[in-house]
């Protein structure tokens, strides 16, 4: 076995590795670059070398100096984690001939599945169904509008190298088809080097679901199930899980031996994904192979009690496989949800600063029986770089059924604190209580069809602002004696503490009286029904858990202004608790409106604009493109709401720009 692995990655699949090199007694070393130096990552390991400055392309992208920590630190295994180096053959090939090995697969099947082109001519070879498309490559943007016609629209633009979502384009028709490979290509070349782009059928109404394949050297190969991972947003999965509510058992066995055959056709060893998209018919067709350990794998963990980073450096030292295809058991429902550091508020704009809050739910098992598990690589006090990928958490839960795992996610993400920065977690909330989620019809068009103006919160139902306010009603309760306890008070001067109070939240307008007795706290609306409320809250307390009917919930609170902000199950609102006669003149108030920032075009998030398209004096479109800002190595084009003439150009190519800065501005 290992005596020291290097971890030639960053963040919480570098964090996540270290864990199993511990339990297994191997000695590790992390990398970091100027903006990791005080990462979790480096932290953990037991010792850690610097390989360059912030960006990837200068420090964790470049095999020399990766090659360089290992002479200096002696290691003689390498995990690549994912993203990275991670499917890059040279690279294996290098720690080869370092005589270091490589906890991986070998670099001949990196270089055939890394190559979409050839990937999927090997899968057609081996009897694995593939989607209709053109394989060649595609040398401009006339010849992709060519091919996506002989085709037929709609086509997927691709990259050959690409992954994570990067250079990736759906067209539906000739205007999309050239912008599209464009796009495509720009992504392709800032984040992968390769610039090749090929096109191929966009399945309609597909789901995205992967088989994990793991091999060991002596030519076994087992599929360890599949997961579901239909929940996207811009080809970059959200949510995950195994297995898949949409799969049975015929089907997940074709998969599962169509990916074991590809995998056998280049001499596959080590973790590997074979994805595939399926149709409503159950048809599939395969997708692509990422050689490396995926970002969602916790979850195939959770079903098989399979450590399979444990598994991927046992057979990288040479071990068999301790288990046979026929010893895989899959047990209970795991799923998975990436909290991003991204402002679901502002159509998912990526976010950066420092997490001044971050307190996850209590990982391990639960009194229920469901296991609640969080991999990361950050902490409170931390920064989420412009540099790197988005991702904070990894989020997980298992139950033995579906139901019993999506509600245990529903109650972890109410118990997950995450303040300074936009995240995502009010979405993800969202999505577990939505009822096509809930019954399992999903496809990768999801998000796009249920939130296809974006998000923009969670709108309570006339219960759910009835458990509010009564919550509500019962922090304002334990402040007003809070209040009433001051000593040194008058005699008959003590601060009395009302019973009826009106509580205004999100639209509704609810009277209330707060009865207390030997069985505790009610709350009475003026329509006699009645909720009964306890809870352990302090003030100063961010969150805490209260019983509400029956029904425990939790919820993050706040001071918004003279109400209160409460946040749970994707809602955010602000309750108001008032005494009858100020909520009457609260009534008469003025509403303060926002300022108009129509004729102005808005950095909508922090990062570098890379190009202007227009001028002053132009006459735009609606639709027309106007600037490009790239963040989190993400190309975002900024187009025209409406036609107009632009005033004034106020930011150049280059420069780096916070959120809400200027960019331009229209007559």
């Amino acid at each position: 076995m290992f005596k020291k692995i290097l971890i030639a990655n960053r963040g919480e699949i570098a964090c996540r590795v270290i864990k199993t090199a511990q339990k297994l007694g191997i000695a590790t070393v992390a990398v970091y670059s100027d903006a990791d130096r005080e990462a979790l990552h480096v932290k953990m390991a037991d010792e850690a070398a610097r390989i360059g400055p912030a960006p990837s392309s200068q420090s964790y992208i470049v095999i020399q100096k990766i090659i360089d920590a290992i002479r200096q630190t002696g290691a003689d295994a390498v995990h690549p984690g994912y993203g990275f180096l991670s499917e890059n053959p040279n690279f294996a090939e290098a720690l080869k001939g370092e005589g270091v090995a490589f906890i991986g697969p070998p670099p001949v099947a990196i270089e055939a599945m890394g190559d979409k082109i050839t990937s999927k001519k090997i899968a057609a070879s081996a009897g694995v169904n593939t989607v209709p498309g053109h394989m060649g490559l595609i040398e401009g943007a006339d010849e992709a509008v060519k091919i996506a016609n002989s085709i037929g629209y709609p086509v997927m633009i691709k990259a050959s190298a690409g992954g994570g979502g990067k250079g990736m384009r759906i067209a539906w028709n000739d205007a999309e088809a050239r912008e599209g490979f464009q796009s495509s290509r720009n992504e392709a070349k800032s984040s992968f080097g390769d610039d090749r782009i090929f096109i191929e059928k966009f399945v309609t109404q597909p789901r995205h679901i992967e088989i994990q394949v793991l091999g060991d050297q002596h030519g076994n190969l087992v599929y360890l199930g599949e997961r579901e991972c239909s929940i996207q947003r811009r080809n970059q999965k959200v949510i995950e899980e195994a297995p898949s509510p949409f799969l049975d058992a015929a089907t997940r066995k074709a998969m599962g031996e169509q990916a074991v055959a590809l995998g056998k056709a280049v001499g596959y060893f080590s973790a590997g994904t074979v994805e595939f998209i399926v149709d409503g018919d159950r048809n599939f067709y395969f997708l692509e192979m990422n050689t490396r350990l995926q970002v969602e794998h916790p979850v195939t963990e959770l079903i098989t009690g399979i450590d399979l980073v444990e598994e991927m450096i046992r057979v990288a030292a040479g071990e068999k496989l301790r288990f046979t295809q026929a010893d895989v058991k899959l047990n209970g429902w795991a799923i998975e949800s990436r909290l991003y550091a991204e402002d679901p508020y502002r159509n998912f704009l990526p976010s950066i600063g420092r997490l001044t809050r971050y307190r996850p739910p209590v990982e391990g098992k639960r009194d229920d029986g469901t296991v609640v598990r969080n991999d990361t690589g950050v902490f409170e006090g931390g920064e989420i770089s412009m540099y790197y990928d988005p991702m904070i958490a990894k989020l997980c839960t298992w139950a033995p059924d579906r139901a019993a795992a999506v509600e245990a996610m529903g109650r972890a993400l109410d118990d997950f604190e995450v303040e300074g920065i936009g995240h995502n977690l009010p979405f993800l909330s969202a999505v577990m209580d939505h009822q096509r989620f809930r019954a399992g019809a999903l496809t990768t068009a999801f998000i796009a069809e249920e939130y296809p103006d974006g998000f923009s919160g969670v709108a309570p139902s006339e219960a759910d602002a009835r458990r509010l306010a009564a919550v509500a009603a019962l922090i304002n309760l334990f402040v007003q004696r809070r209040g009433a306890q001051i000593s040194g008070a008058l005699a008959h001067h003590q601060r009395p503490v009302g019973a009826d109070w009106v509580v205004t939240l999100a639209g509704f307008t609810l009277p209330l009286r707060i009865n207390e007795g030997g069985d505790g706290t009610v709350v009475e609306f003026d329509d006699g029904t009645s909720l009964a409320v306890s809870s352990d809250w302090l003030p100063g307390h961010l969150h805490a858990n209260f019983a509400v009917g029956g029904t425990s919930i939790g919820v993050k609170i706040s001071r918004s202004g003279t109400g209160w902000r409460l946040r749970w199950r994707g809602m955010d609102v602000v309750a108001h608790v008032r005494s009858p006669r100020v909520a009457e003149l609260a009534k008469l108030m003025p509403v303060k409106l926002p300022p108009d920032t129509s004729k102005m075009l808005l950095c909508p998030m922090p990062g570098v604009v890379t190009s202007v398209l227009v001028k002053e004096g132009d006459v735009v479109e609606a639709g027309q493109s106007l600037a490009t800002v790239e963040a989190m190595k993400m190309e975002n084009v900024l187009r025209a709401e409406r036609k107009g003439a632009v005033k004034r150009i106020a930011a150049a190519a280059g420069e780096s720009l916070a959120v809400d800065e200027l960019i331009m501005e229209f007559e």
